[in-house]
C-alpha cells in the first residue's frame, strides 16, 4: 500500500464487492430495516440479502424499508485496525445531504486523533452518493497509486466533487412518493401518462429533479444527452451505471453511451438499498465527469 495510508469509505459507494477488494479499499456498512421488521447489513457482496431479493420484496404491496447511517462504533473499529497497522485514514464519505453517515466518520476519527496523535485521519463529505461516491473513490485510489500523498489525495478529491454528476430516473413514481419526494398528484398524473423523471444530485449533495421524459426509453437517453452536452472527455474518463434490478437497460445505457459519447470505460453495478428504497426496482444512475455537478 503506497504512501502509508488506506481510503475508508462506507457501503453507499455501491461500486462491485470485487471492485473494493482490488482498490483495497475500508467499506463500513450502512444497514437497512423493512417494513416486516428484519433488518441487514448493506455489505457490497451481498452477504446477508441479494439485493435481486430486496427489490423482489419492495415489488410488494405496502413493502419499505427505513435505512441506517453506521454508528460511530463501526467506524472507530474499521479506522482503528489501519492504525494500528501503522497507517493513516483518509475517508470519503456519503453525502451529507442524505445522510448522517459523514457525521459519524467525522466522530470516530475526532475520537481516534486524539487516541494516536502521530496519526493523519483526514475526512472528506464527497457530497457524492452511489455511483457517484463509488468514482470519486476509485478516482482518489489511481491518484494514491500514482504517489500522492494522503493531504495531496484529499485535496484532489476536493476539487473533484463539483464535477462529479449524477444523473437517474426511475420506473415508477410509486417509491419517490413514499420517500415524500413527489405528490400522490405528481404520482397518479405521471402514471397514467407514463411520465420519468430526470433527477440529480445537487452541488449540496441532495437530490432534485432537472426534467422528465415520455417513456423509460426516452428517459434513459436523456441520461446520454446529459454526458453529450456536459461530459468531460467521456471517452477517456471512468463512469459508473447503477441498476437497482434492471440490468437490460443498464446494459443499453452502456451501449448507448459507447455509441453516442464514446465512452470506453463504465462500470455497471447495483443501486443499493439505502438509494434503492427511494428510487425503487428499476431505479437506473448513471455517474461520471463534467463541467459541473
Amino acid at each position: 500500500m503506497s504512501n502509508n495510508f488506506r481510503i475508508v469509505t462506507d457501503s453507499s459507494c455501491d461500486m462491485p464487492a470485487k471492485m473494493a477488494d482490488e482498490l483495497g479499499l475500508t467499506v463500513v456498512p450502512l444497514s437497512f430495516t423493512r417494513t416486516d421488521g428484519k433488518t441487514y447489513t448493506n455489505y457490497l457482496d451481498e452477504r446477508e440479502i441479494k439485493l435481486k431479493d430486496y427489490y423482489d420484496y419492495l415489488r410488494g404491496k405496502g413493502n419499505s424499508a427505513t435505512t441506517a447511517a453506521p454508528g460511530i462504533d463501526l467506524f472507530i473499529d474499521a479506522m482503528e485496525e489501519i492504525l494500528k497497522a501503522g497507517d493513516d485514514v483518509l475517508y470519503l464519505g456519503f453525502t451529507s445531504g442524505l445522510s448522517a453517515t459523514y457525521q459519524s466518520g467525522v466522530a470516530a476519527a475526532a475520537e481516534l486523533s486524539e487516541k494516536y496523535p502521530e496519526r493523519k485521519i483526514i475526512t472528506v463529505d464527497t457530497l457524492c452518493a452511489c455511483g457517484g461516491q463509488g468514482l470519486i473513490v476509485a478516482l482518489a485510489v489511481r491518484e494514491r497509486e500514482n504517489g500522492k500523498s494522503i493531504e495531496e489525495v484529499a485535496e484532489f478529491t476536493k476539487s473533484m466533487i463539483p464535477k462529479i454528476c449524477h444523473v437517474f430516473t426511475v420506473e415508477t413514481l410509486e417509491y419517490l412518493h413514499r420517500g415524500g419526494r413527489v405528490s400522490k398528484t405528481t404520482k397518479v398524473v405521471g402514471g397514467l401518462l407514463n411520465i420519468k423523471p430526470i433527477m440529480h444530485v445537487t452541488p449540496e449533495g441532495k437530490l432534485e429533479k432537472i426534467g422528465v421524459a415520455k417513456g423509460r426509453k426516452a428517459s434513459i437517453e436523456a441520461l446520454v444527452v446529459r454526458c453529450k452536452e456536459g461530459g468531460i472527455e467521456p471517452e477517456n474518463t471512468l463512469m459508473f451505471i447503477n441498476h437497482a434490478d434492471c440490468e437490460d437497460d443498464a446494459l443499453l445505457l452502456k451501449s448507448m453511451l459507447e455509441k453516442e459519447c464514446g465512452a470506453k470505460n463504465i462500470i455497471i453495478s447495483n443501486i443499493g438499498p439505502v438509494i434503492g428504497t427511494h428510487t425503487g426496482p428499476g431505479g437506473l444512475a448513471f455517474f461520471y465527469v463534467g463541467n459541473n455537478k
